[in-house]
């Protein structure tokens, strides 16, 4: 016998051993992969902050952000006063009415007062919900990501909750075109 080499498994005993050790392994490779799976879907602090916040909208009616949950959602922070703000809202408009067929959801969330808001979308209607965040919003987004504060900023978050893409600035049909190949 080569003493380099493996001797062959000949008796029962040793099939049983490494069959045994095949099992195990398999077991350990499984439970690896279904721990990675469910720390890949936990969520944030921040996540789960989002999902337990409401917002009043435009119509005085409460938004609860978890009722959005289970979907792909673009969250859009901006303000009347923002012009870059202003420029991307047909986008996200015209992106809402192509994609809410396969379950994409659009909140504009207003950092800004109700009535220059009422005033502004009684002009330029969108199809997609907005509520109002007013100034505390800034925080909201911070804590999503958002370090400066600035406006335009967007956050989409895929079916379970959790966020998949931001963006610091105004959107381009570019950005909208790469969400749509984020896994929901």
């Amino acid at each position: 016998m080569n003493p380099d080499k493996t001797p062959p498994i000949t008796s029962r005993r040793g099939w049983i051993a490494a069959a045994a050790g095949l099992a195990f392994a398999g077991i350990g490779a499984g439970l690896a992969w279904r721990t990675s799976q469910r720390e890949s879907q936990t969520l944030s602090e921040a996540e789960q902050n989002f999902w337990r916040q409401q917002f009043t909208q435009t119509d005085g009616q409460t938004l609860f952000a978890s009722s959005l949950k289970g979907k792909p959602l673009v969250l859009n922070f901006w303000a009347t006063w923002c012009p870059p703000c202003i420029d991307e809202l047909p986008l996200l408009n015209a992106f809402f009415k192509e994609n809410k067929i396969n379950g994409w959801q659009v909140l504009g969330l207003a950092v800004d007062q109700a009535i220059p808001v009422k005033r502004f979308l009684a002009q330029s209607p969108l199809d997609f919900s907005v509520a109002l965040a007013g100034f505390p919003g800034i925080e909201v987004s911070r804590s999503l990501g958002n370090l400066s504060g600035s406006l335009p900023f967007t956050v989409v978050f895929n079916s379970a909750g959790k966020v998949v893409h931001r963006k610091m600035g105004r959107l381009s049909p570019d950005d909208m075109g790469a969400w749509l190949h984020i896994p929901t």
